[in-house]
This record gives C-alpha cells, sequence and structure tokens, in this order.
C-alpha cells in the first residue's frame, strides 16, 4: 500500500518561478538554436486535425514573420547598457535593464539572468526610490519565486494597486499561499479590466484549482478568442496548459493535438515537449517519450538550465516502467544532487522539488528527511500540490491520520485531480473508512477514467500549474 500511493503522484519538478515569474504583457519566449533546427521539421505547418476549432491559431503569417526572441533580448540588454553607460544613475534605464534580464532568464532557463536581474533592480531603487515601478516588479517576480510571498505581496502594492502585472502577480502569490478566494478575487479583478490571452489563462488556471472545469475551458475559449498576432508564446502557453488539462482528464487526443499546435507556433517549446513526452509515458510509449525528453535537453545547448531537473526525473519514471532500476536510480541522484547544490546555494531549488524526488526514492531516511521539508514547506505555501506532497511524505511515514486531515483540505478547495482522490481513497481504506474510500476511488476515475498504476508512476511534472515565459 505504501508503495502504491506513493509513487509518483505528484511532484514539484517545475521550479514555481516558472508559473509565477511570466508578466501578463510582453512574454518573451526564445527561437531555437540552428543547431535544433530538425526538431521542427516533425511539426506541420498546418494545425492537427483532431484540434477543437476553438483552440487553433489563425495568424499564421505572424509565424512566418516570428523573429529570433532571444537576439532581440540582447539587443535590449544591450542598448540599456549603453544608455547607462552614458548616465550610469538613470534609476529608469537601470529598471529597463532589470526587466530585460528577467525576459532572458525566462526565455534561457538560465538562474544566472535572475540575480543580475534583482542586483540592477536594487540599485535602480537606490538610484530611485520614488515612482519605480519597474524595478519593485522585477524585485516582487523574485521575491515570489523564492516563496517569500508577503515580500512579493508588498512589492506589488508599492508598484500601485492599478498596475496590472501587480494584479496578477497577486494572483499568482495568493493561490500559491493556498489563498484561492483572494486569487480568485485578483483573477476577476484583473479580467474586469483588461480581458485578454493573459488575463483569462490566468483567471483559467484559478478556476482550475476550484475544480470549476466548465468554467476554465470557457475561460481559455475566450482567451484564444481575444488573442493577437505577435503574441505567440503566450499563444503557444495558453494551449500547453489546456492541453494539459485534457491530459489530466484522460482526453488524450485532444490533449496531443493542444500540445502539437503549441509546437506549431514555437518549436521546440520545452513545456509543450514535457507535457507530450508526460503524456506519452502515460500511454505507455517510451522512446516517444524518451525523444521529446531529450529535445528539451539539446534545447539548452549544453547549458544547466531549469530544465535539467525535470529531464532527469521524467526520464528516471519512464526508466521504472522500463524496468530499468539501475538508470533510474542514476538519474534520480543526478536530479538530487542538482537539486540540494540549489538548496546550499541559496538559489531557486525549492523543498518540494526536493521533497517529492526523496518520496520517490522511498528510503526510510528519504521519507524522513522528505517529511521535515515539508513540515518548512506549507508554513509559506498551501496549494494543493504542496499539501498533497505533504500527505504523501506523512502516509509514507505512518501518520495516517494527520495525511487523511490534509487530504479533506485539499477536497474543500473543490480541486479534481484524479491522483489527488486516488491519495485520498487510498489513506481512508487504510484509516478503515471503506466508504469514504470507494466514494474517493470512483471521483478519481470519474475525473479521468484512464487513472491506472502507470499513471501513478508516470504522473509528474504534469501536473504541475505553472506558466513558461
Amino acid at each position: 500500500m505504501k508503495t502504491k500511493i506513493g509513487q509518483g503522484i505528484k511532484s514539484d519538478v517545475f521550479s514555481w518561478w516558472l508559473l509565477i515569474a511570466v508578466p501578463l504583457f510582453g512574454m518573451v519566449l526564445v527561437n531555437s538554436p540552428p543547431n535544433l533546427r530538425f526538431i521542427s521539421d516533425k511539426f506541420s505547418n498546418k494545425s492537427p486535425e483532431n484540434l477543437d476549432t476553438n483552440y487553433r491559431y489563425h495568424f499564421s503569417e505572424s509565424l512566418r514573420n516570428n523573429p529570433n526572441q532571444k537576439e532581440a533580448i540582447q539587443q535590449e540588454i544591450a542598448f540599456y547598457q549603453q544608455r547607462l553607460a552614458v548616465d550610469s544613475r538613470s534609476g529608469l534605464n537601470r529598471a529597463s535593464l532589470a526587466g530585460s534580464y528577467l525576459k532572458m532568464a525566462r526565455a534561457t532557463g538560465e538562474g544566472g539572468w535572475f540575480l543580475l536581474a534583482e542586483q540592477a533592480a536594487q540599485r535602480s531603487i537606490a538610484d530611485l526610490p520614488f515612482d519605480n515601478q519597474g524595478a519593485l516588479l522585477v524585485l516582487a517576480r523574485i521575491a515570489e519565486a523564492r516563496h517569500d510571498f508577503a515580500t512579493a505581496l508588498r512589492f506589488a502594492k508599492q508598484a500601485g494597486s492599478d498596475n496590472e502585472d501587480a494584479i496578477a502577480l497577486s494572483v499568482t502569490s495568493h493561490l500559491a499561499m493556498g489563498k484561492v478566494s483572494e486569487a480568485n478575487a485578483a483573477a476577476e479583478a484583473l479580467v474586469n479590466r483588461i480581458p485578454n490571452l493573459g488575463s483569462l489563462t490566468l483567471r483559467a488556471l484559478v478556476r482550475e484549482s476550484q475544480g470549476r472545469d466548465a468554467e476554465v475551458l470557457q475561460d481559455y475559449r475566450q482567451a484564444m478568442a481575444a488573442e493577437e498576432p505577435g503574441e505567440v508564446a503566450g499563444s503557444a502557453r495558453a494551449r500547453s496548459l489546456l492541453g494539459r488539462f485534457y491530459a489530466r482528464r484522460g482526453q488524450f487526443v485532444q490533449a496531443k493535438a493542444l500540445f502539437l499546435e503549441a509546437l506549431r507556433l514555437v518549436p521546440r517549446y520545452p513545456l509543450a515537449l514535457i507535457y507530450l513526452a508526460d503524456l506519452e509515458t502515460r500511454q505507455g510509449n517510451y522512446r516517444e517519450a524518451e525523444g521529446y525528453y531529450s529535445k528539451v535537453s539539446a534545447y539548452s545547448g549544453g547549458v544547466e538550465t531549469v530544465f535539467d531537473r525535470i529531464v532527469d526525473r521524467g526520464m528516471a519514471r519512464v526508466k521504472d516502467l522500463q524496468g530499468d532500476a539501475i538508470e533510474s536510480r542514476r538519474l534520480r541522484d543526478k536530479a538530487e544532487a542538482g537539486l540540494r547544490q540549489e538548496q546550499v546555494s541559496g538559489g531557486f531549488g525549492h523543498r518540494r522539488d526536493l521533497a517529492s524526488l526523496l518520496l520517490e526514492k522511498g528510503r526510510s531516511q528519504d521519507v524522513t528527511e522528505a517529511l521535515a521539508l515539508m513540515q518548512e514547506e506549507v508554513k509559506i505555501r498551501r496549494d494543493a500540490v504542496t499539501l498533497d506532497t505533504l500527505a504523501w511524505a506523512l502516509s509514507a511515514t505512518g501518520e495516517w491520520q494527520k495525511a487523511d486531515r490534509v487530504m479533506a483540505e485539499i477536497m474543500r478547495s473543490g480541486i479534481r485531480d484524479a491522483g489527488m482522490f486516488y491519495r485520498a481513497g487510498a489513506i481512508a481504506r487504510t484509516l478503515g473508512k471503506d466508504a469514504e474510500s470507494r466514494a474517493y476511488f470512483q471521483k478519481s476515475k470519474e475525473i479521468d477514467p484512464t487513472f491506472d498504476d502507470r499513471s501513478r508512476q508516470a504522473l509528474g511534472s504534469q501536473q504541475l500549474t505553472f506558466y513558461l515565459d
């Protein structure tokens, strides 16, 4: 029992800053380096035949004219650096430079750019302590990425309650803290102010956390109806997140069509590639899953990025399912080493990432450490995924009553997640609550009729709610 309910139902492989650090406007995605051009050849210039017409991207001209965004950001950085060479005390120019560094961090997944952004924003505030919304928002996003939500919200408040990016940050910070009502209120205010692709996608994520499936689909349809040419990265992101929504409900054909549409818009888009790898793993197509994971690795061009941990853990699950325990252990050890180094360096490594990996490994000392990590994590973050990971750790250490109470808190949020309902059912069954257990298992199957043993082992990064710019 302990093995089954602990296996890969939920994990935090995608660093949280990838969710929260995306602004509502000006989203940037890097184009691929030339040596990866072969990857895009697999994806047609036409929308997948199985794709719902509501989700098709209709601005084909903008795809042909899509510039190399990484080069554009580099030019932007050089522009502000030149301005600062003339006037090194310009707080506004340095705030703009900090924003450009943040764009590059999102585009590449390289943590060093985040540190440069933070340093530039701090100096900008020193030079211009008043009316410096740009620098405040950069600092807010970085604080949120470090799970310092109180500081993030304080910076956002200083940036102004009428600032759209500050409102968006309020949505994501409150969602992470488990304050769904506050997140929902902010999302509603944002959509009422600007009902565009970004705000509607954000509200869809809040509604998904509440289990409001029909409204989630309505938001995504409105978001795609409101999209404009030139915001290709945001369009690819929205389709990837919607594809994940369908995959969670066992609607694999529509999910895959959405991921392929995202890749048609932005070839080699890591989010879509990883979700495709997850989907293929769930369906037992291990060779295809490995192929998609390898493309994510190739995307970074050999530079260490946040995607490395994602790929290592995803590939470890594939190797588990293929019966290759030695390679699976090697990949998990590699991911663990990287996560521990991030913890020591004070960067963007997260306790939940490490805890869920330790729970996957399953040794008694690993489980004990995972529980300690999660007991600290829930002091600052109480979203459903964090609570589910805590319940996993509690049940793995035999604290079934506590795990049951944590799952009850998750269920009160309204979230519809087959893995979470399955865990709740397994815990209830262990406690002798047979009727309650059967109800949870039935609900799990209602949400996702395909949910089975392989799903429990395969699901990992797909379960996360996040944005990738």
